[in-house]
């Protein structure tokens, strides 16, 4: 009898174990509530137990649901690195799909990806650029390049980068204001703002000493690629971040007036599904990837 448990149902328990939601469950597997409901009634009508408890506000597991669901999850999970071991659906090309920011790939992952198809042609690249969280199962992403704390849930995450903060302009604007001699002179500029990264400003003036200058003044970008192409064209100044500007302060298009420059709290991740790592495309990515930075940067490369 156990050994005949029928596999839909068992999704939909670990579904609505995790969510502790018929209706979330429902959403994810693309059913209806009451398909869950009737998938987990038939689960546990198979198994002679109960395994949640209908409250009034919501489920609850049993004691005997609380030991069984990590041991579901679990057997998914390794049923995902088999498949994923053994190739997927038995694609031989062996699609890697990575997501990043637009920033990122523009300023430095796609310069870089002949190398890598040169080196790799069996494994086709298809990079996603978006600035969301990605959920690697949900949205069939293999690798990510994330921006942030390093602390994911499900997610094996190695450092990259860290970043540092320092404001950029255009030389020709600093010239027309008669050039800058000291952080204080920024009250005499419009202070050009990136939307995911609004207390960029404060940081920066408030860790150099400046005050009597509004920290949020000034216009306001959704992309860092926005604000800078902004700068060099001379609306203002801007928070520059890091390696992504490497080719902007290179060519003088941008300069940093200031020797003072802040790290980050936050850093650049090469991110996956945990134990999706093992799986030889993610694993042939990471090693190259790996090398790349400490090429392009040993200071910042991970340790």
């Amino acid at each position: 009898m156990v050994g005949n448990l029928p596999l839909h149902a068992l999704r939909a328990f670990e579904a609505a174990a995790r969510h502790l939601s018929f209706a979330e469950a429902a959403k994810e597997l693309n059913l209806t509530p009451s398909a869950i409901s009737h998938q987990i009634r038939q689960l546990e009508d198979r198994l002679g137990r109960r395994l949640f408890e209908r409250r009034h506000r919501g489920l609850e597991l049993t004691p005997l649901g609380q030991m069984y669901f990590p041991l579901v999850r679990s057997a998914f999970e390794q049923l995902a690195q088999a498949t994923a071991l053994i190739g997927g659906l038995g694609d031989q090309r062996r699609v890697l799909t990575i997501s990043c920011t637009p920033s990122f790939a523009m300023a430095w992952l796609i310069a870089r990806l002949p190398h890598f198809q040169t080196a790799h042609p069996e494994i086709e690249v298809r990079l996603d650029t978006s600035t969301r969280l990605v959920d690697f199962k949900r949205d069939g992403v293999d690798v990510a390049i994330r921006f942030g704390g390093g602390k994911w849930p499900g997610v094996t995450a190695e450092r990259l980068f860290t970043e540092t903060l320092f404001p950029v302009a255009s030389p020709a604007l600093l010239a027309s204001k008669g050039g800058v001699a000291a952080p204080s002179d920024i009250a005499r500029f419009t202070l050009i703002h990136i939307i995911p990264y609004v207390d960029d400003w404060r940081f920066w003036l408030t860790s150099a000493g400046v005050t009597g200058v509004d920290p949020e003044r000034g216009p306001r970008f959704d992309s860092s690629i926005a604000a800078y192409k902004a700068a060099e064209e001379g609306l203002g100044i801007a928070v520059g971040r890091g390696f992504v500007l490497e080719e902007a302060l290179a060519s003088g298009r941008l300069v940093a007036p200031f020797d003072m420059r802040l790290t980050s709290r936050h850093a650049y991740y090469f991110a996956c599904a945990e134990g999706a790592e093992h799986v030889h495309k993610v694993a042939t990515f990471r090693q190259w990837l790996l090398a790349e930075v400490a090429a392009a940067a040993p200071q910042a490369a991970a340790s």
